[in-house]
């Protein structure tokens, strides 16, 4: 019984660990890729909004990002152990997780849309076993959001790539795929990001490779030659794209690849690519398998960056503008691209279920949504002391999800703002010309620095399809975005892609 409580426990401090503190070797590609920032520009203020996340989501034991993703879980046992045990306290820790607010209640019924609300369901947590010779056992735990995991991407060789052209099945084959797998992603997996890569195999097992990767430490040197020479030229070219912190543009684009390498059939030819966001939430512990403790922590080596203490970027040459709904199309016509707004009074959560509910035929809102915003945004979600709903992490989703839906339902409530992540596509911004309305750019992965900005929860509409997919009502002072896609036709996401398949092009020319 001791055993069971101390692992269940020990697997608890991992969850939270893992949600709410980033490794030390992440902390160090986060703070190089600062350093190498110009100041002033978009990209350096939000790398500036990520550095403080850090620091608030370390202090308040809070979640990093409020997409906490499908815990999953790599599970190394000595011959002997009982995962049948260890299975069940992974599932105990993760719905006493999930009920502290460690982390959003993620798993959701494929056929139903219901979520369970623990996080526990077919098929999750995700845990994979694999038994060793070793006299203890190491837990590994990833939370890839799905924002990331939406930009993962596989190649089956050969192929035609947009601006790489013919990749075939050799080393520079996987050279072109790996660089185009970086460039798709744009800014809507929240780079600067890492990646890690699976060759060969088949397309299942190819994932899994390319997965595994992420344990990876970032600073770890590839034993295979020719692999350790293509991860450092893909960061170094992948920096040159110029795609930048969250498809602003800028320096950084990459701050880690890793490649692993397994055979394949003679018919079959995969690159499977896992792309995953700037918050890198990965941590592993070694487990006393007689006791149930913790015996040891990884990723604990080299310098601890704090960010505490660090001078914040000003706006730079950016206009500011305060905005307050409800919003008049004049307000909103005289916003461009560039410009940074801070909003203060009411704005609506709403994501996939909310707008997949609202396009439908004779479906009203269950608000006045005439000239309001609409933020893109699955938060996590407590009750306090006096039963009252405490956002506890609120950063924004992936926008280009609800491009089907956007400019209809803009059109349809008189909405004036949307605000996410990312960007859109050319329907919506096609619908913000026509109707006078903008997109506003969040900074991804910022849970507790946007959640600082929410100075109540006022109501809530819609909780049938759950805590993340619920249109929120919230009352915000400060909460500040960069206008990205503007009322006269303009979109930051639109030209970063262009001018960054550009550059992509550059590297069509054999290497290895």
């Amino acid at each position: 019984m001791a055993y069971l409580q101390n692992l269940e426990k020990s697997l608890y401090n991992l969850v939270t660990e893992t949600s709410t503190n980033l490794p030390k070797d992440v902390r160090r590609a986060i703070k190089a890729a600062k350093e190498a920032e110009n100041a002033g520009t978009r990209a350096a203020m939000s790398l500036d909004t990520i550095t403080t996340n850090i620091v608030m989501a370390e202090d308040n034991v809070s979640p990093i990002c409020q997409d906490t993703g499908l815990p999953t879980f790599k599970v190394y046992t000595p011959v002997g152990v009982n995962q049948i045990e260890i299975r069940k306290a992974i599932e105990t820790a993760i719905a006493a997780a999930t009920g502290d607010a460690k982390l959003r209640p993620n798993s959701v019924d494929s056929l139903t849309g219901k979520n369970s609300g623990t996080n526990i369901g077919a098929g999750l947590p995700v845990v994979k076993f694999e038994q060793w010779e070793n006299d203890y056992i190491t837990i590994k735990l990833i939370l890839k959001g799905g924002g990331c995991e939406n930009k993962n991407i596989q190649y089956s060789l050969p192929t035609e790539l947009e601006g790489l052209g013919r990749a075939g099945r050799d080393l520079d084959g996987i050279r072109k795929c790996i660089l185009h797998s970086v460039w798709q992603a744009q800014g809507q997996g929240c780079s600067a990001g890492f990646i890690g890569v699976g060759i060969g195999g088949d397309r299942s097992s190819g994932y899994d490779l390319a997965k595994e990767q992420l344990f990876r430490h970032v600073d770890d040197v590839n034993p295979i030659e020719d692999l350790a020479k293509l991860e450092q030229y893909i960061v170094e070219k992948s920096n040159t794209f110029g795609v930048g912190t969250m498809g602003f543009g800028g320096e950084a684009t990459l701050l880690g690849c890793k490649i692993g390498v397994m055979d394949r059939l003679p018919a079959s030819f995969f690159v499977s690519v896992a792309y995953n966001c700037w918050a890198y939430r990965r941590m592993a512990i070694d487990i006393n398998p007689e006791t149930g403790e913790i015996i040891n922590w990884h990723y604990q080596e080299g310098e601890k960056i704090t960010f505490r203490d660090e001078e914040k970027e000003e706006a730079g040459d950016n206009k500011v503008v305060e905005l307050t709904a409800p919003i008049s199309e004049e307000q909103i016509r005289s916003l461009k691209v560039g410009d940074v707004v801070k909003i203060t009074g009411r704005m609506y959560t709403g994501r996939d279920a909310i707008h997949h509910h609202l396009i439908g035929e004779g479906v009203e809102a269950p608000v006045d949504l005439n000239g309001q915003i609409i933020y893109h945004c699955g938060p996590v979600m407590a009750k306090d002391e006096n039963d009252n709903w405490v956002v506890k992490a609120a950063g924004p989703t992936t926008s280009i999800r609800e491009e089907p839906y956007q400019g209809d339902i803009m059109k349809k409530f008189g909405i004036r703002a949307v605000m996410g992540k990312g960007g859109m596509g050319p329907k919506t911004l096609k619908a913000l010309e026509e109707h006078g309305g903008v997109y506003l750019n969040a900074i991804g992965g910022a849970a507790q620095y946007y959640a600082d900005c929410i100075k109540s929860v006022d109501g809530v509409d819609l909780m049938e399809f759950g805590i993340p997919e619920a249109m929120w009502h919230l009352s915000v002072e400060g909460f500040t975005a960069v206008v990205t896609m503007d009322s006269h036709g303009n979109s930051l996401h639109a030209d970063v892609e262009k001018s960054s398949l550009d550059k992509l092009a550059q590297h069509a020319e054999r290497v290895f």
